[in-house]
């Protein structure tokens, strides 16, 4: 895991769904909207892969 300059690790392989930052920079990635995200989220965790594998299905 990479770590801030603050010395927190920071976890990149995470979605945090709460953080709007997050699901916006998702959300252009995978060209679908911040609800979709929130939603992938909701249903299958906050791992990357698995969200970005649940939004790739709905498309």
């Amino acid at each position: 895991m990479a770590t801030t300059t603050r010395g927190r690790a920071q976890d990149r392989a995470r979605v945090a769904g709460g953080q709007e930052h997050e699901v916006s920079y998702e959300a252009k990635k995978e060209g679908v909207s911040k609800e979709a995200v929130k939603k992938s989220v909701k249903k299958v965790g906050n791992s990357r892969d698995k969200v970005e594998a649940d939004l790739e299905e709905k498309k």
